[in-house]
């Protein structure tokens, strides 16, 4: 006996099937990237990128999802940006700096008092923004955004008024800039990450810094030193980049949505550095750090520092260097 099955009419079958067809050719899997950044959850530049990432997702409807991995954990601060290049990340942030053994043209915001003030800051930045992403996109790296720390101060265990007390310090470097004007004032450049900070110092590996009041509050300098001036010598930036091939497979939508988002976190980023320098300075002094302005005499010497560092910063920045500090002369007059 042979067995009968209910029959499907071929008009309901050919709907099923163009009903699959269609859900297959619609449905797509959320593009995940996932983003390497150096610093902590609680540093402002990491507080922006999330909000960056947030901004993404809800402006693409969850399909490109960006998890943020703070603090080094899943790639060091030194591997961030070949690891974007290489396409081991999508996407990642560093100090723009660090890149100065590169290109000198990096490095054009750590040139002490060359832009000392959050409006020359800005106007360096427009003057050297599309230099800098015309140097990356020859790699395959698109620039997204940028932002400043607040500017950059001496952290010590004592009263600094001169340059002799800076002399045989051993003084924390984070790029070429920091090591450069360590060695002419006499002290001793030392490599050390942020999140090594405080073991640097409580070890004696190093006796002075120059970095952000962000960076001293976030790490509770009052744990290990007591001196902060103000020195105000330069403020560098943090740079947020993202692999070509990786923004070039998202479609054209999602890619707005991402430039969108990328600008509006430099906007917010700016601000909230402002507002960063004015927390963190009174973070330090609630804390107990003594924070003060340069004396005359220590001014003048970081001042001939700075102009020597211009000097010799022009002298490998090339035509490009030539160009950016025409660019930065014009915006400034």
């Amino acid at each position: 006996m042979t067995a009968r099955f209910p029959l499907v009419p071929l008009t309901s079958a050919a709907a099923i099937g163009l009903s699959l067809a269609t859900l297959g050719g619609t449905a797509q899997a959320a593009t995940e990237w996932d983003m390497p950044t150096p610093y902590g959850d609680m540093t402002f530049h990491t507080v922006n990128i999330r909000e960056f990432a947030d901004d993404v997702r809800e402006a693409t409807d969850g399909e490109l999802d960006i998890t943020v991995h703070s603090n080094g954990s899943l790639i060091g601060h030194a591997e961030i940006k070949n690891s974007v290049r290489r396409g081991i990340v999508p996407i990642g942030e560093l100090i723009m700096s660090r890149l100065a053994n590169e290109n000198a043209i990096f490095e054009v915001d750590s040139v002490p008092y060359l832009a000392s003030s959050y409006e020359d800051a800005q106007a360096l930045w427009e003057a050297s923004r599309e230099v800098i992403a015309e140097e990356l996109a020859e790699q395959q790296l698109r620039l997204l955004f940028a932002v400043p720390w607040p500017p950059q101060g001496i952290y010590t265990n004592q009263a600094i008024e001169s340059g002799d007390d800076l002399k045989n310090l051993s003084m924390r470097a984070y790029n070429t800039a920091s090591e450069r004007i360590a060695q002419l004032v006499g002290a001793v450049p030392t490599q050390v990450e942020v999140p090594d900070i405080p073991t640097a110092f409580s070890t004696g590996r190093v006796d002075a810094m120059i970095t952000s009041p962000a960076t001293g509050a976030d790490t509770k300098a009052w744990d290990y030193l007591s001196h902060f001036n103000h020195a105000q010598l330069w403020l560098p930036k943090n740079m947020v980049i993202v692999s070509e091939k990786a923004f070039s497979r998202l479609d054209e939508a999602t890619q707005q949505a991402v430039l969108d988002a990328a600008a509006e976190a430099e906007t917010r980023g700016w601000a909230m550095s402002r507002q960063e320098t004015d927390d963190a300075l009174a973070v330090l002094e609630e804390n107990g750090i003594e924070v003060s302005e340069p004396t005359p005499e220590l001014a003048e010497l970081l001042q001939e520092v700075g102009e020597t560092m211009t000097e010799e910063w022009a002298g490998r920045a090339g035509d490009q260097g030539a160009a950016i500090l025409e660019a930065y002369e014009a915006a400034r007059d």
